[in-house]
């Protein structure tokens, strides 16, 4: 059942689709494990502030404004495939639209910003980080560069949104961001892609009839339905790899382990019946891929050499 929201506050929430902040959350907390500096047994109040206030500038403001960016920007392609969302609908005006896209960026940087001085950074890192997600934000939906129009630089935007940005966001807010760790968390945002690719399938029509070069589109849904997990699952598997290397056996093992059931829920969701499976696939993989990240972050907080 759709949800009709009329009342304004509701429909500003609507617009930030709560739904997709969990990631984001997952991704701030595996970017703490990662720094090593965080024991969640000892952590003083003050620490577990500024854990919060990551989470919160990563889930829900700078979620929240891609989301209604991007919603403001997809607004033909919504009426074509989602016509009861709010902006085709007409149930929030594009004044009130641009008035949270501005109020939720700036929140974001000025949250980051706080972390920063909070921590002592110099250069400002975490501020950094949000510096680029806002960037990516405005380039994955907006025009020119529209991203998204590819199905290739789209879904790594949306991957490296979603995996490496809150990961060196929460790592940068308690210790550093080695090259090595910028390198590992943008190579395993490429599972991400995959991730991606299963969002295009609920818009395969809008997609074909404006033009955009998405997965589905591009390669066909028969094709499309095999790359999404292959290229999810094959990366991950690189990264239980990762973890043989540096000696973090158990983590990889536990990687491996929460890699089954997704591999499970592909074959009989998914590859079954995208266009009819893929919000349940989703919500049946999902929570193990973002507990997966975490493992991969802990081992390497662990690892003495990391």
């Amino acid at each position: 059942m759709t949800l009709y929201y009329t009342h304004t506050p509701r429909i500003r929430l609507q617009l930030c689709k709560p739904v997709t902040w969990p990631p984001l959350i997952f991704g701030v907390i595996a970017g703490v494990c990662a720094s090593g500096n965080f024991d969640w047994s000892t952590a003083s109040s003050e620490e577990y502030a500024k854990l919060f206030l990551c989470v919160l500038l990563s889930g829900p403001v700078l979620v929240g404004y891609t989301q209604t960016l991007n919603d403001w920007y997809d607004k033909d392609l919504d009426a074509i495939n989602e016509p009861y969302r709010p902006i085709p609908s007409g149930r929030i005006t594009e004044e009130e639209v641009w008035q949270q896209i501005y109020v939720l960026g700036g929140a974001g940087l000025t949250m980051a910003l706080i972390l920063d001085v909070w921590q002592g950074h110099w250069p400002p890192t975490v501020f950094a980080v949000a510096v680029v997600g806002v960037f990516m934000a405005y380039i994955y939906s907006a025009p020119p560069l529209k991203l998204k129009q590819n199905w290739i630089t789209g879904c790594y935007a949306l991957g490296s949104s979603y995996i490496a940005l809150p990961w060196l966001a929460g790592q940068c807010t308690f210790g550093q961001a080695t090259p090595e760790i910028i390198v590992l968390t943008l190579w395993y945002s490429v599972a991400a892609v995959g991730i991606a690719i299963v969002n295009d399938f609920k818009s395969v029509e809008g997609d074909k009839k404006l033009g955009l070069s998405s997965a589905p589109v591009v390669f066909g849904v028969d094709t499309a339905k095999y790359m999404a997990p292959i290229i999810k699952d094959s990366v991950q598997l690189t990264i239980v790899g990762y973890l043989l290397y540096i000696g973090e056996t158990n983590y990889a093992l536990g990687l491996l382990a929460l890699l089954l059931p997704q591999v499970y829920f592909a074959k009989t969701l998914f590859i079954e019946d995208p266009i009819k499976n893929d919000v349940k696939y989703q919500g049946s993989s999902l929570p193990f891929f973002s507990i997966g990240t975490i493992v991969a972050a802990s081992a390497i907080g662990n690892n003495p050499l990391h």
